[in-house]
């Protein structure tokens, strides 16, 4: 059975602000942590995927030094719509 919910007390941020890619990323140190992040970006003209996977992984590494070694366990990029 699959259900509907709205949350209409989270306020929802126009299409033309977010990225034109949504994606999903889970990093793990095995034994200590795991980490799922999410997010929207536009990658540059002519990027590919490994281009935005790889700038993506650098950007959270930067901000967050425990994850520099981390696995990635789970790595999604899709058009953002619907």
């Amino acid at each position: 059975m699959t259900t509907q919910t709205e949350q209409s007390n989270i306020p929802a941020v126009p299409a033309q602000m977010q990225g034109s890619h949504h994606w999903i990323i889970t990093l793990e140190l095995p034994g200590r942590l795991t980490s799922s992040l999410y997010g929207t970006w536009t990658p540059p003209a002519g990027a590919t995927r490994h281009d935005v996977f790889t700038a993506i992984k650098n950007h959270i590494t930067s901000a967050n030094p425990d994850l520099a070694g981390a696995n990635t366990m789970f790595f999604a990029l899709e058009p953002n719509q619907l």
